[in-house]
């Protein structure tokens, strides 16, 4: 069952973050589905954190789709050659999102391979979030994607991850928010080898 908006619009990211945990990303590109179970992510506040694009109400040409009611897509590029994918939450003005940073690939795995040039299946498939954007097809083409429609979408399969599975940590490469880089807002599945490496 694909997720509800509802799902999406709640207030709290971490949440939101949280429970996408055990939640299944799937892409149809080209025809082609992908995709897999989310076992690791990180929330963004726009309102309060200072590691989020949208801090103290920035608003740019990229950051515009985060002031979006939630359950629509943040693609953006790093280091000029990594998409990276955030689904935006909460309501309209608020501009928080979740970056999705590593999903356990089920379907669609020999696709995934060829789009990410290697000799087998192995964890650096999907264990990162330009790995996951590329083995999933999703491009910046892809910035303001509904998740309700049929292109990128999330389901709900029943699975629920125990608090008790469930690792936090500061956020990956963020040493310029200051005291909001050491937010435990990055949350891993514990001991899933699709997760990406520690920090």
């Amino acid at each position: 069952m694909k997720l509800p908006k509802e799902f999406y619009t709640r207030p709290d990211v971490v949440e939101v973050s949280r429970d996408l945990l055990g939640k299944f990303l799937y892409s149809n590109i080209d025809g082609v589905l992908t995709g897999g179970m989310i076992v690791e992510t990180e929330a963004y506040c726009g309102e309060n954190d200072k590691a989020c694009h949208a801090h103290l109400g920035r608003r740019t040409k990229r950051t515009e789709i985060m002031y979006q009611e939630g359950g629509v897509t943040y693609t953006y590029l790093i280091y000029g050659m990594y998409t990276l994918f955030n689904i935006i939450t909460n309501v309209s003005g608020r501009a928080d999102a979740v970056l999705v940073r590593a999903i356990e690939p089920t379907e669609g795995l020999k696709e995934m391979q060829l789009r990410r040039n290697l000799p087998k299946i192995q964890p650096n498939l999907t264990a990162g979030p330009g790995l996951l954007t590329q083995a999933l097809g999703i491009t910046t083409k892809h910035y303001g994607e509904n998740l309700s429609g049929n292109l990128i979408w999330l389901e709900d399969q029943g699975i629920v991850i125990p608090e008790t599975e469930i690792l936090e940590s500061p956020r990956v490469g963020i040493a310029y928010a200051e005291e909001h880089a050491l937010l435990a807002w990055r949350f891993r599945v514990k001991e899933n080898p699709w997760t990406s490496k520690a920090k």
